[in-house]
């Protein structure tokens, strides 16, 4: 139990930092500090102050029953720092009561009332319910205090195992003198039966004091379900030794296993190779020649050993800062409630139950737990100033402590600007459009039949992009409103990640762009230009945002553009890449997109075969390999998302994601099935169609709603929804799953081919891709909350790094 002037002294420094936010309602402040995924776990504040109210409307009703005590919070604190005289006893009694059968739920606390109360039943509640929320604090921050230290820990043998290793590779290299020196050593195989071949295969270097110099091959030993590589080494009195026992090396004296998660094609393609390898070939009739096989442990795999090290002592860190803020809103929490306590019962309970606060475990004052923590992040700051950072403190709390990027009243201002010249640019050629006579149905105008087509492909392909990325950026705010943590979810760096105000900004500068090209186009037009002569601008207009993409130039948010690549090339090359959140959910905005590409096919088509020169704009819609090619273009998206869960099953070997793959095969097979009906319009081609595309849409429904959004949960407390939900009223998600539903049998019209009277079928099919967009932009945020909520559910606030180094024991 701590002295009583260090307890008021923390009363009273924490006292200052509740009256230094009074201007703001504590509660929101409480709620926007706090941490997202352990708000469960937090003091609940809001149910202690509806149980306050129920005392306050009970004094309330009894105020002539009730003597009248007006003593201010100030008053309270300076009662105690100068001792003055009180009851013979205190107004409450609180009992640490110690657990010894569950040593790990340690000492719980429970309040004894010692005076009446106005409504002694109320209080007894309030107490109750206090007492519940100080013995969850404390076993929550003991829980999340063992895991990071054994983490920390860990992480330290990492470091001392990684630390030889760079060592002898570094002795190695100047032993040779090359760069591509690397720590080899001979695999002897030997003939023996399969029960032995299962346990332990002997692997020696053939010569300890010298490496192989010549060789840059690498060969890896990798198991893709656990996503690992094996290596053997041992190092004996500053000499190195090798042995393999299996996928297993040995350092220090301990047998280890080296763990690179396959997350390149190159690794990938070293990970089947081995699987075919080892089916095909009978290892136990095998014999190695006479030198062996090699094994190389060089700078590359040290590097990546050390760059999953990196990431792991980062998310520590980070983990070990939310403890501290863990720990400091708790206390505030409690000081502020008892304040309130004693306002409206008019006894004086803060000092009292506030020391048995400061004594309980998660503020503890004794320093034996609690200096373990905070040396463990001296130690983690000095691994990695000295490590990763060149022992510059400054570099290294840039990873360690990422300052969040300021928001600029410039950007709000830019909208602004560019929000305005889009209308008026948008309005004048309305009327330009209107005066020339271009959109009339009997117009004899050849601009809608030789330069338009071009143009309005172009267009509606941006207009379908940056629609999708304006609904991303509303996405964006609603996330950070209902306090979904996207960030942690797509693992962005708070210094580089998006806020909705860049995406805004983003939209309203390439859609007035886009706006001010068509008005550019048609105004020559109207000057007297031939269509020869403006026939390259949509054209140039594309080649100006694809040369901006991939500009090298750090303008123009250069980190989002390239992770964005990144994430392109991981899609594209599926299943090589090992997928993250943010790959799948690209590939799903992709699904939504296929107007799009389908357009951004056919504007490459016209201008890559010549097209333009002659104003052929039929020639890509007549060219069989062409149309060939657009409906190929048309199954790509389904075709990688379903490459996509065939990974994350060779991953994680869950049929979870065998399922979610079928849901992508029978969209493609409604979309092979609909074009085969537009080659041969028949009614046996037309049920067929509708058929497969009903059985894809009652797939992809119950996935959106049951896999994805995580409703429709027979036993929730909310009918037909789930337990927790983001959003207050429950009629959003009903009016959300109804639109979702609607929107998911758009492909009627497509199918039907039902006109609007006075409407361009063009128009229409612009229409119902917009359509879709906007389905995916509200399927988008309920994806997210449902990803949070299951974050929320296992308290996962920081990554858990995979390590490189791992402890085998020696059968293995």
């Amino acid at each position: 139990m701590p002295s009583g002037p260090s307890v008021q002294h923390s009363l009273l420094s924490q006292a200052n930092l509740v009256q230094e936010g009074k201007m703001v309602k504590f509660s929101k402040q409480f709620e926007a500090q706090l941490v997202p995924e352990w708000k469960e776990a937090f003091v609940d504040y809001w149910q202690l102050k509806k149980d306050l109210k129920k005392i306050h409307l009970l004094n309330a009703n009894n105020i002539n029953n009730t003597p009248s005590i007006n003593t201010s919070f100030a008053n309270t604190l300076l009662s105690s720092l100068f001792g003055r005289q009180h009851r013979d006893h205190g107004v409450i009694q609180v009992h640490k009561i110690r657990l010894e059968a569950s040593d790990s739920k340690g000492d719980v606390y429970e309040t004894e009332l010692l005076e009446q109360f106005a409504d002694t039943d109320a209080a007894k509640g309030f107490f109750a319910c206090l007492d519940m929320q100080l013995n969850k604090v404390n076993q929550f921050y003991k829980t999340k205090e063992k895991e990071f230290l054994e983490r920390g820990e860990s992480l330290k043998k990492q470091m001392e195992i990684l630390t030889d290793l760079k060592t002898i590779l570094q002795r190695t290299k100047e032993a040779s003198a090359k760069d591509d020196a690397s720590i080899s050593c001979t695999i002897s195989c030997e003939e023996d039966s399969v029960k032995d071949r299962t346990e332990q295969e002997q692997v020696q270097d053939s010569c300890p004091d010298e490496f192989d110099r010549n060789s840059n091959s690498a060969s890896f030993s990798e198991s893709p379900r656990s996503d690992e590589i094996g290596k053997s080494m041992k190092r004996e009195d500053g000499k190195l030794a090798s042995t393999l026992s299996g996928r297993v090396f040995s350092c220090q004296g301990k047998n280890l296993r080296i763990n690179i998660p396959l997350t390149t094609p190159s690794r990938t393609l070293s990970a089947i190779t081995y699987l075919v390898w080892d089916d095909l070939v009978n290892q136990s009739s095998k014999k190695c020649g006479p030198e062996g096989s090699k094994l190389h442990i060089n700078k590359t795999k040290l590097h990546h050993a050390e760059k999953m090290i990196k990431g792991a002592l980062i998310e520590l860190y980070k983990g070990l800062g939310y403890l501290k803020t863990y720990r400091h809103l708790n206390m505030l929490a409690f000081i502020k409630i008892l304040k309130k306590f004693d306002k409206v019962s008019g006894k004086e309970v803060l000092p009292i139950y506030l020391k048995v606060v400061e004594s309980s475990y998660f503020n503890s004052s004794d320093k034996s737990q609690k200096c373990q923590v905070m040396k463990l992040a001296d130690e983690v700051e000095d691994l990695f100033i000295k490590h990763f950072a060149e022992e510059d403190r400054r570099k290294a709390m840039k990873y360690l402590r990422p300052r969040q990027r300021k928001e600029s009243h410039a950007v709000t201002f830019f909208i602004g600007l560019f929000t305005g010249s889009f209308v008026a640019l948008l309005a004048g050629y309305i009327i330009m459009a209107h005066f020339t006579g271009m959109y009339r149905r009997q117009s004899d105008s050849i601009y809608m039949e030789t330069a338009y087509p071009v143009l309005r492909q172009v267009a509606l392909m941006f207009s379908l992009l940056f629609l999708h990325l304006f609904l991303y950026g509303c996405n964006i705010f609603m996330w950070r409103k209902a306090r979904i943590n996207y960030s942690f979810i797509f693992e962005l760096a708070p210094t580089k990640e998006l806020k909705y105000r860049d995406v805004f900004l983003i939209c309203t500068v390439a859609m007035t762009a886009v706006v001010g090209v068509m008005f550019a186009h048609l105004s020559l037009l109207t000057k007297g230009y031939s269509y020869a002569q403006v026939q390259a601008i949509p054209g140039l207009l594309l080649l100006i945002f694809l040369l901006l993409l991939v500009c090298p130039f750090n303008i123009f948010y250069q980190s989002s553009r390239y992770r964005f690549l990144r994430v392109i090339r991981n899609i594209i090359l599926s299943p090589l890449y090992k997928v993250v959140m943010l790959d799948f959910f690209m590939a799903d905005q992709l699904c939504s997109q296929v107007p799009m590409l389908r357009n951004l096919e056919y504007v490459a088509c016209y201008y890559i075969t010549g097209s333009y020169k002659t104003q052929d704009y039929g020639y890509c819609m007549r060219a069989k390999h062409y149309r060939d090619l657009a409906y190929a273009v048309s199954f790509l998206p389904y075709y990688w998302r379903a490459m996509q869960c065939a990974r994350r099953w060779f991953d994680e070997g869950q049929t979870n994601h065998l399922v979610n793959l079928g849901k992508y095969v029978s969209a493609m097979l409604a979309a092979g099935a609909k074009v085969a009906y537009e080659k041969e319009r028949s009614i046996g081609w037309l049920c067929l169609v509708v058929v497969m595309s009903s059985a894809a849409t009652v797939y992809q429904l119950y996935w959106d709603f049951v896999k994805d959004w995580g409703l429709l949960q027979l036993n929730s407390n909310n009918p037909w929804l789930r337990n927790e939900l983001m959003l207050r009223r429950k009629f959003i998600y009903y009016l959300s799953m109804v639109l979702n539903l609607v929107l998911r049998l758009a492909w009627l019209q497509t199918v039907l081919h039902s006109s609007f009277e006075h409407v361009d079928y063009r128009v229409t099919g612009l229409f119902l891709a917009a359509l879709e967009v906007v389905r995916r932009g509200l399927w988008n945020f309920y994806r997210l909350e449902n990803e949070h909520l299951n974050n929320a559910g296992k308290f996962r606030a920081v990554k858990t790094v995979p390590l490189p180094f791992h402890e085998v024991d020696e059968e293995d």
